[in-house]
């Protein structure tokens, strides 16, 4: 138990807190959307309630999937584009996809490589791209969660202020659903951007993500 805690410990450790939060979110949601209802003088809900409502589904989601449009985006984009100096870029020049033999794809596969790779051809093709493809869709299916989601929280404010519910095309080009989108989305890209410029400067030593504290302002795709 011991050895699988310390081998699977990052995934454990963000797993746990993931949940925390979630469960954290969970509390704080149920205390605010009573509060708000309150000052309606309007009953309020009991936590199992809120965590099935629409107002927690459309908060969650909404989150998850500009996250998964980060990795979606990161993992594309830098097959083809690289930060000098970065130790989360490729080096400069060797922009674009690698040959197989480099990816160690197919007959160039070694002992101990993933059935699909050995295999090359379709499944080759597939699963060499297959992360992307994961975040990808995971981002897709987050997003239309959202869409549903904050179709029918928006729907119930609305038939609150007496006004005419919105169908799932009339709200999916509505102010309250780019809103929810696009304060999500800069933020995440902020956060990625700002990470790639960072590390060209600065270090955490013993980080995976940063260069040896030593390492040159210059040194492209060099890792701890």
């Amino acid at each position: 138990m011991r050895r699988f805690l310390r081998e699977n410990g990052l995934s454990l450790a963000f797993g746990g807190l993931f949940l925390l939060t979630l469960a954290g979110q969970a509390v704080a949601g149920t205390a605010d959307y009573n509060a708000q209802q309150a000052t309606r003088q309007l009953p309020g809900i009991g936590f199992w309630q809120y965590t099935t409502s629409s107002t927690y589904a459309a908060d969650v989601t909404e989150n998850w999937q500009s996250e998964y449009l980060q990795f979606f985006l990161y993992v594309f984009g830098t097959v083809w584009l690289v930060q000098r100096g970065s130790p989360e870029s490729k080096e400069i020049g060797k922009e674009g996809p690698l040959d197989d033999e480099q990816e160690q794809l197919g007959e160039h596969a070694g002992p101990g490589a993933p059935r699909w790779a050995v295999a090359g051809g379709l499944r080759g093709l597939v699963y060499s791209r297959s992360l992307g493809l994961l975040m990808g869709f995971i981002f897709l299916l987050s997003w239309g969660a959202q869409s549903i989601a904050g179709r029918a929280n928006d729907n119930v404010e609305r038939l609150r202020d007496l006004e005419a519910p919105l169908t799932w095309g009339q709200y999916v080009v509505s102010s309250d659903f780019w809103n929810r989108t696009l304060q999500n989305w800069q933020s995440e890209l902020l956060a990625v951007g700002s990470m790639a410029i960072f590390a060209v400067f600065l270090r955490q030593r013993g980080s995976s993500e940063s260069k040896p504290v030593g390492a040159p302002h210059e040194a492209t795709g060099v890792e701890n």
